[in-house]
């Protein structure tokens, strides 16, 4: 079982089982996979470029701004042969693992090394919740910190930014000034702007990308401001894209 931060007193044991119940029956050597499919990377320092998308099922987290509640339940157990076919089958050099939270399943740890096996460049998207130690070194994580208007600032492992690699990205979702003011002092205090690629992403909809690209000129470090384009070339609510 993955390393879970969830403190008693902020939601019941009960709760979180509830939610992966999705998991539960799923064969020894198996995934839940919600869907797999090809777009353009709409996110991360890839953003722009084609990508395989493998998007697991489940999520122990409920972020406020959350566009993929369908992952929550959603998807087919999946053997990990039958993953890596479909996933290489369509042939892009760059595949995302996300979610969900895809480490909330053990199997994906082999997945990711045999897709870096295959010649993939691997990404993963993950909420920074779970340990990453077990992690191939050749996957690019995508670490999404929690901030305090996604309603699970206190999921966040901080022992996690101590294991990322200078070749992996750590993200920031703002829902508000608070949010920002709160990112810039977390990057400050792990002196993250020195070791890491960060990326600060407008809540779609929520925060104007505008007020935020001036909020983020005002601190002169090194941000990368990100806008979601697939929410942009279609439908915010269009699945497989």
């Amino acid at each position: 079982m993955p390393r879970l931060l969830h403190p008693p007193d902020q939601e019941s044991s009960a709760e979180v089982s509830n939610r992966l119940k999705p998991l539960v029956g799923k064969p020894e050597g198996s995934l839940a996979i919600h869907e797999i499919y090809r777009s353009l990377q709409g996110e991360s320092l890839y953003a722009g470029l084609p990508c395989v998308f493998i998007r697991l099922t489940a999520c122990h987290l409920r972020c406020g701004y959350c566009d993929t509640p369908y992952a929550f339940n959603q998807g087919e157990f999946l053997t990990l042969d039958e993953v890596v076919s479909q996933a290489l089958a369509l042939g892009d050099p760059i595949v995302e693992v996300t979610g969900g939270e895809p480490l909330l399943q053990p199997e994906v740890y082999p997945l990711m090394a045999r897709l870096a096996d295959a010649g993939r460049t691997v990404l993963l998207e993950t909420s920074g919740a779970i340990d990453v130690t077990a992690v191939d070194p050749r996957v690019h994580i995508i670490l999404d910190v929690k901030t305090p208007g996604s309603g699970e600032v206190a999921a966040n492992l901080d022992a996690n930014l101590d294991r990322i690699k200078s070749t992996d990205e750590v993200k920031y979702v703002i829902c508000d000034r608070a949010d920002f003011d709160w990112s810039i002092a977390h990057v400050r205090q792990h002196h993250l702007d020195r070791r890491v690629a960060i990326l600060i992403s407008p809540v779609f909809g929520q925060v104007d990308p505008t007020e935020l690209a001036a909020w983020t000129l005002e601190t002169r470090l090194p941000l990368r401001l990100q806008l979601q384009l697939h929410k942009h070339l279609w439908d915010p609510k269009a699945r497989g894209v």
